[in-house]
């Protein structure tokens, strides 16, 4: 029996488990918090290996062979040309790169050129932009810069003993807004749009390639970030979505091929086994709910779940469409949220308790449709997120979304796909397993819903939703994105 480790460094933790390399069993389990005393975006990357050490403490890696590094995306760590940090790392949804942002939307030609670019629009998080924020607010610092690389990237360098070569891996690549998912190469110009100048960038592996090997004979994998980590703990195949449900929403599904959104509604990133992850986000998910709760006077969720449920399917008529935020899909971003449908039969606190609920998942099935409407199969989603323990998500979603939905059980599921990366790379270095195909580790466990009988039904609501979406916001969704 072999044994391998995944470690999962994401903002504020390190978890590391380490696994069968045959089965993916969890045989033992560490955590530890980051040293960062605040939630400040500026942090020093040493936090990250002191987390790791103790994490790791006790001899939890013990006749471990092989270890994989998943974490946090949308990071940037500066160095100089000796190989030393110009500034602590960025990390985060800096929102100081906002304008950043905008800044070099507008640099390269809009949401078309930078979709035909790379895949995706500009958003703060990304190394592009903050790039672009440290050459516009700390010019003296972003001279210096000479190499500049994402957290994972940094994390797999150290414990390699900082070699000349530096490396990262396709999923986590396509994450920094300067290197396409579709040509599978870098776009340097752009680090020079951002940046003012070039900057040397890490070497690209491939997902079963390995990055090196420690003094003591530990093999360390390509490495991913940490949402591509994910997908492969969950083991995640073609026809496969995941709905994370957040105070924000997120629908991701795998591919076989980049997607190009000339309208931005998609973000093209690449998976950590060759396939693509498309990413389509809305700015309103459980915020929606606890609105709704703080609106009738409920104590949190599960209350609202159980009136929910003592309404029926279309909420006697009412529709909430739920843009409390604006919205970014569809782009509404200066809306705000509308509730339809007011009739006298119909003002009843366990209505807008269940339009709440069909809302909520109704804007994320538009997310969906987004995908569906570019060729993406979706025959089975995976639920994420506390919210959809509740009963009202689990009833009404399988026929709101169309779809057969899991409900996964908690689990480090970014700590086990960097596990199932390493036992992969340690299999072919070995000559037991193909470059082309993971090992096949049993995928996440949970409860399954159908759509069943209700799916009817389910699509009457859903047909509701987008009439009188359509109505109050005539051309946000086109023909196709907005057929049923």
């Amino acid at each position: 029996m072999g044994i391998v480790a995944g470690l999962d460094s994401s903002a504020t933790f390190t978890r590391i488990v380490v696994c069968d390399t045959d089965t993916g069993a969890v045989l033992r389990q560490g955590y530890a918090p980051h040293p960062i005393e605040d939630k400040s975006s500026d942090v020093d990357p040493q936090a990250w290996l002191l987390s790791l050490g103790e994490a790791a403490g006790g001899g939890l890696l013990e006749g471990v062979q092989a270890i994989g590094v998943s974490a946090q995306q949308h990071g940037l760590v500066p160095l100089d040309a000796h190989g030393n940090l110009v500034r602590p790392a960025l990390v985060g949804n800096d929102k100081r790169a906002q304008v950043a942002a905008v800044d070099l939307a507008d640099a390269l030609g809009g949401r078309q050129a930078w979709t035909e670019a790379v895949g995706a629009y500009p958003q703060a998080g990304m190394a592009v932009a903050k790039l672009r924020w440290l050459a516009r607010h700390e010019p003296e610092a972003a001279r210096r810069v000479a190499a500049v690389l994402q957290p994972h990237d940094w994390l797999v360098w150290q414990l390699l003993g900082r070699p000349a070569r530096r490396t990262t891996d396709r999923g986590a690549a396509s994450s920094t807004g300067y290197w396409s998912p579709a040509t599978g190469s870098y776009r340097p110009d752009l680090v020079d749009l951002a940046l003012g100048h070039q900057a040397a960038l890490p070497e690209v592996l491939a997902p079963s390639e390995v990055a090196g090997t420690t003094p003591e004979g530990l093999l360390i994998s390509a490495g991913t970030g940490e949402t591509m980590a994910a997908a492969l703990g969950l083991g995640l195949g073609t026809g496969d979505a995941v709905v994370s449900l957040g105070a924000s929403g997120s629908v991701m599904a795998v591919h076989h091929e980049a997607l190009v959104d000339p309208a931005g509604s998609i973000a093209s990133f690449a998976d950590a086994t060759g396939m693509h992850l498309p990413v389509v986000h809305t700015l309103n998910a459980v915020r929606v709910l606890r609105g709704s709760a703080e609106m009738l006077g409920l104590e949190g969720l599960d209350e609202l779940s159980a009136l929910a449920l003592k309404s029926t399917p279309g909420a006697s008529g009412l529709v909430l469409l739920p843009y409390l935020e604006g919205e970014r899909t569809p782009h509404l971003p200066h809306t705000a949220g509308t509730l339809c449908g007011l009739r006298r039969e119909a003002m009843k606190p366990e209505h807008l308790a269940r339009a709440a609920f069909e809302g909520m998942l109704c804007g994320l099935a538009d997310a969906l449709d987004v995908l569906r409407g570019r060729g993406v199969s979706v025959r089975r989603v995976f639920l994420l997120g506390a919210a959809a323990e509740l009963p009202a998500v689990q009833a009404i979603a399988p026929a709101l979304l169309g779809a057969q939905v899991v409900v996964v059980e908690p689990a480090d599921y970014a700590a086990l796909g960097a596990a199932r990366q390493a036992a992969w790379a340690l299999g072919v270095s070995q000559g037991t397993l193909s470059p082309s195909a993971p090992p096949a580790w049993q995928g996440a466990a949970g409860q399954v819903f159908e759509p069943g009988d209700e799916l009817a039904v389910g699509q009457a609501v859903r047909q509701q939703y987008v009439t009188t979406r359509d109505q109050v916001h005539p051309g946000a969704f086109g023909a196709a994105q907005g057929s049923l």
